[in-house]
């Protein structure tokens, strides 16, 4: 199976979006020299890696040491959030807030009907 280099870039671009995190702090956090991350963000060399040069980016991104090398060979990526508390409390939170504003609505909108009425 051919390597997906195009998918590791997307998945380094995607990451360093989701937890707002530079090339430079990437490269800081793993490691590895700033023109490493850039080559891997960008697939501008797409090239065989040390698997620790993708393990280091992978944990410095907050992923298992195997995410990456896993991307890379087409196989699932771990999925490290779903069973994050946090993330959950914060879903919920989501959904109480959303349920608030649908009432408050409903409640502006009668209001505003009655307003209209002689």
């Amino acid at each position: 199976m051919a390597k997906d280099w195009d998918a590791v870039a997307a998945a380094i671009r995607a990451r360093l979006v989701e937890i707002d995190m530079t090339q430079a702090d990437l490269a800081a956090r793993a490691g590895v020299a700033l023109m490493t991350v850039r080559e891997l963000q960008h697939n501008l060399q797409p090239r065989r890696r040390n698997p620790r040069t993708l393990a280091a980016v992978s944990e410095a991104l907050g992923w298992p040491g195997d995410q990456l090398a896993r991307i890379l060979e087409g196989q699932p990526a771990v999925d490290v959030d779903k069973d994050d508390p946090v993330l959950a409390e914060l879903d919920a939170v989501k959904e109480d807030l959303t349920a608030i504003y649908r009432r408050l609505d409903a409640i502006e909108r009668r209001l505003g009907t009655d307003a209209e009425r002689p």
